[in-house]
């Protein structure tokens, strides 16, 4: 089995674009519009749907643009990241309008850290030679 994509949720592309191309510093497709039908016979959701593809060689997010989402302050679903340079990471979220959130746990520390829609990522360093 292979993951082949996840979906996120956000209430503005441009709050997807600041983070997912600004701090992921992933490729972003060509919008596209998902019809009405579709999107109440697949995700009970009345009315069409923006979709975005947000991409790298070994990661790949479709988009779904709705402003009325209904938008939580915290949640548990995330999405585990290993990055290659954590230092250079945290710095572009530092930048960005993303909050993070740390947790202490033996020699290290958990990171995590969500966007201005409250998409949740855990975030963890390649190790050397891994």
């Amino acid at each position: 089995m292979k993951l082949l994509h996840v979906a996120l949720v956000y209430s503005t592309e441009e709050k997807a674009d600041r983070f997912l191309v600004g701090v992921l510093e992933l490729r972003k497709s060509e919008p596209k519009m998902l019809s009405d039908e579709l999107c109440r016979a697949l995700f009970d959701h009345a009315g069409g749907l923006r979709a975005i593809n947000y991409s790298n060689e070994a990661l790949l997010f479709e988009v779904f643009i709705d402003e009325h989402y209904p938008w939580k302050t915290r949640s548990i679903e995330h999405v585990l990241l290993e990055v290659e340079d954590l230092t250079a990471f945290l710095e572009r979220c530092r930048r960005s309008r993303a909050s993070m959130r740390t947790f202490p746990r033996g020699d290290s520390v958990l990171i995590f850290v969500a966007d201005e829609d409250n998409n949740l990522f855990e975030i963890k360093e390649k190790k050397a030679g891994g």
